[in-house]
């Protein structure tokens, strides 16, 4: 099997730097409000070593390069939260949950803009594929390619971790925002969420649910570029 490690590092830094500061974000909101676990740990940081997850952000993303998937997925540790560290737990979990998917549409922006940029500067495509001048290419070009991958892998980051099951951050957000009659039994599906996932993955039901908004998002998003 041949590896191309160049497109391997095309989809690996804009993988890195997603779940690098999704788990950031995560620590960096729970310290504003209240809880300093994260910190106290050395987790508060944006340096790599300390969030790579060997099978998250290693064998994970790892298998779906050398499979030839479209994108590239994975996720870091966790950032560690003490809950009844913060001033007002219920309310602060949900934005401590939604910061890890805030912080991946604000990087895609990001990405989107930067694309948009190089394609107006430089004469680039928005994929990153070809440019006017051949010289030009050879740095913009590995650029343009990153974002457009930082694009589709924040999006795909974002709406994932949104989706409402615990204990992925959108099932959190559901719990501090129901009201007590449904956030409990969705609280206690927790301890299975990830099962559940990974049977509506082989179903092909999280597929039909996801791809929509995904590209829906993308097409909003290529206005940047």
């Amino acid at each position: 099997m041949n590896i191309d490690l160049a497109s391997a590092v095309l989809w690996v830094f804009p993988l890195l730097v997603a779940v690098v500061f999704h788990e950031w974000a995560h620590g960096y909101v729970a310290y504003r409000c209240g809880d300093d676990t994260a910190e106290r740990l050395g987790r508060l940081t944006i340096n790599p070593l300390a969030h790579i997850d060997p099978i998250g952000t290693v064998l994970m993303p790892g298998l779906l390069f050398l499979s030839g998937a479209p994108f590239l997925f994975g996720y870091a540790k966790p950032v560690p939260i003490s809950w009844q560290n913060l001033r007002n737990p219920v309310r602060d979990m949900v934005y401590v949950a939604a910061a890890g998917p805030a912080m991946n549409l604000l990087l895609a922006v990001v990405s989107a803009i930067l694309l948009g940029v190089l394609a107006r500067s430089t004469g680039v495509d928005p994929f990153g594929w070809q440019a006017a001048d051949p010289g030009t290419f050879a740095v913009a070009g590995p650029i343009a390619a990153m974002a457009w991958r930082s694009v589709l892998v924040n999006v795909v980051l974002a709406v994932f971790n949104l989706l409402p099951i615990p204990p992925l951050d959108g099932g959190r957000v559901a719990v501090g925002l129901l009201p007590d009659s449904l956030a409990y039994p969705l609280a206690r599906l927790e301890p299975f969420g990830f099962t559940l996932v990974f049977v509506l993955l082989l179903s092909g039901l999280l597929g039909a649910v996801l791809s929509p908004i995904v590209r829906t998002l993308i097409g909003l998003l290529s206005a940047l570029m």
